[in-house]
């Protein structure tokens, strides 16, 4: 009976570590996506500022 206490007991502990492990890992994910969604945003904002204009928009060079 206390062999397997100690098994339940160790598992609980792998468990509780995993858990937490996991969480980091989402912490870290949440850091990473909102860097990513400023950068879009950055990105559009220039595109904007820019007219950047799809090439079948685009004028054709004089030479043309």
């Amino acid at each position: 009976m206390e062999g397997r206490l100690i098994d339940i007991e160790m598992a609980v502990t792998r468990l509780e570590k995993m858990a937490e492990d996991l969480n980091e890992m989402v912490i870290e994910q949440g850091k990473q996506i909102e860097i990513l969604k400023k950068q879009n945003m950055y990105l559009l904002q220039v595109c904007k500022e820019n007219d950047i204009k799809p090439l079948s928009e685009e004028t054709p060079p004089p030479h043309y």
